[in-house]
């Protein structure tokens, strides 16, 4: 079998994307396709992520409904935190610091942690059920 070098996939795998036509012939229509797919790709991707690391501790159908029932106001301040922690190194160590403050503030106090956390559960499990 003869040995084929970096240089040659390199130029085999461009002149294969070369050849894939546009869904459109207007470059922007084709910009505003990708974009519409990589935002929807991501948002089914995030809602798995949830679903799977919320549905392990409550099941799978509560999950969902947690995830529906989320306020407007704890979605925005999801999104924020999470663009502060990706956009800087800065930002990621004082997003992730708080969220290691959180979790051992927690565990100190896990028994009263667990009450008031089943309590919010279930009020934004009701708020998930009727939407």
């Amino acid at each position: 079998m003869a040995k084929v070098g970096k240089k040659a996939i390199k130029n085999a795998a461009k002149g294969a994307i070369g050849k894939v036509p546009a869904p459109s012939p207007n470059p922007m229509a084709n910009l505003i396709l990708a974009d519409i797919a990589l935002r929807a790709g991501g948002a089914l991707l995030r809602r798995g992520v949830e679903k799977g690391l919320v549905g392990s501790r409550v099941g799978s159908s509560k999950a969902g409904n947690l995830i529906r029932g989320r306020s407007m106001a704890q979605t925005l301040i999801g999104t924020a935190i999470a663009r502060i922690a990706t956009r800087s190194v800065p930002g990621a160590i004082v997003v992730g610091g708080g969220l290691v403050a959180k979790t051992l503030f927690e565990r100190r106090r896990r028994m009263k942690a667990e009450a008031v956390g089943k309590i919010a559960l279930e009020k934004q499990a009701e708020r998930g059920e009727k939407s």
